[in-house]
């Protein structure tokens, strides 16, 4: 398992694509979170933990570390080289956690780092007189709100890595981890229906914000159920997308 890992550690280094999305992690965190935090200064004159907007930015920022994740496993695909990677690893299980269990702390970093980037530049910048000063840096809520957001980015990183085996092409898993996280949860809110709005509250996008503790979402207010019910969510989805990815993997040939 360990020489597993390193391989796969090595693959998600060698190639430009991985720097590429958190490059854009990077810059998408800290433009939407200086975004999401000076209006709500403007708007609402109260003072702003200057992480809060963090935790509001990944709703939006996660699809740059999505394309990361799915590139781990989908451009395996597309070029065939899964085949040897395969050969080299016949244990297909072994391979599939070796991918999710690179990619959960990498995908941890880029949003502990890009959090507390934009969380500087949220309180510099808001810092500023024509914005009146209204906002104040609290460890405590900057170090809940780091953690817990790169917590989320990983788990929605391995559950596109479970998606991304179950499919195995780019163009499906973007499509169908985009519907999880963000398209389905808000048609579903739309509809109005009692019902439906109990079943997108308990889908990943929601389930991560009520792990965050945000009342930034389109239901109104903070989500009705704990963070502790909302990280049990998120797991048991990444749990299931990794199921799904592993029976298809043991299933078909490459």
């Amino acid at each position: 398992m360990t020489n597993t890992v390193a391989s796969e550690w090595v693959k998600v280094w060698s190639v430009r694509s991985t720097w590429w999305c958190l490059a854009a992690t990077m810059v998408l965190m800290v433009l939407t979170a200086l975004t999401l935090g000076g209006s709500a200064v403007t708007e609402q004159r109260q003072v702003l933990d200057a992480s809060g907007p963090v935790v509001s930015a990944t709703s939006f920022v996660q699809f740059s570390l999505v394309a990361l994740a799915m590139l781990v496993i989908t451009s395996e695909y597309s070029s065939g080289s899964i085949r040897s990677t395969l050969q080299a690893t016949p244990i297909r299980g072994r391979v599939l956690a070796a991918k999710a269990l690179v990619v959960a702390p990498v995908l941890f970093v880029a949003g502990v780092v890009s959090g507390a980037v934009a969380t500087a530049v949220v309180y510099v910048v808001l810092s500023a007189e024509v914005f009146g000063g209204l906002v104040r840096l609290e460890p405590g809520a900057l170090v809940h709100d780091l953690v817990t957001a790169g917590v989320f980015f990983a788990l929605v990183g391995v559950m596109t890595v479970g998606t991304g085996a179950a499919l195995r092409g780019a163009a499906g898993t973007l499509t169908v981890v985009f519907m999880l996280l963000m398209g389905l949860p808000l048609l579903l809110v739309m509809t109005g229906v009692p019902l439906a709005l109990e079943i997108s509250l308990r889908m990943p996008m929601f389930a991560g914000l009520a792990f965050m503790g945000s009342a930034d979402n389109l239901t109104g207010g903070p989500i009705p159920y704990s963070a502790g019910e909302g990280l049990a969510w998120l797991v048991g989805w990444a749990a299931v997308a990794l199921v799904a990815g592993l029976a298809v993997l043991r299933r078909r040939d490459a």
